[in-house]
């Protein structure tokens, strides 16, 4: 695999959706997403964390940059959980999956 060096660009998510808040309709639909986001959210920060660009993780899983690209926007795409497993792996991550009981979302 060739070397890629990392340079992520700085965001400040809270900003933005400080930002986006603001504009009719966002709130209902961002809450809408809410699962998927988070799901972006942790991918973009295993990424992060194991110091990959997106070509690196892609050449890992045996897939394009715009194929990660994509499972790491959110929202447009349901990744099968083959895909889920790959990535995790590309990343140096277990997948872990949970199915939380609803009264328990309530008592927290």
């Amino acid at each position: 695999m060739s070397e890629l060096e990392y340079n992520p660009v700085s965001h400040d998510h809270e900003a933005f959706l400080r930002k986006a808040f603001k504009r009719k309709g966002f709130r209902e639909a961002y809450e809408g997403l809410e699962e998927e986001y988070a799901l972006a959210r942790e991918m973009l920060s295993a990424r992060s964390r194991s110091g990959l660009t997106q070509e690196a993780v892609a050449e890992l899983m045996g897939t394009t940059k715009s194929a990660v690209s994509r499972l790491e926007a959110g929202g447009k795409h349901a990744p099968s959980l083959t895909t889920l497993k790959k990535y995790a792996c590309a990343v140096g991550c277990r997948l872990e999956i949970k199915l939380v009981p609803e009264s328990s979302l309530t008592n927290e």
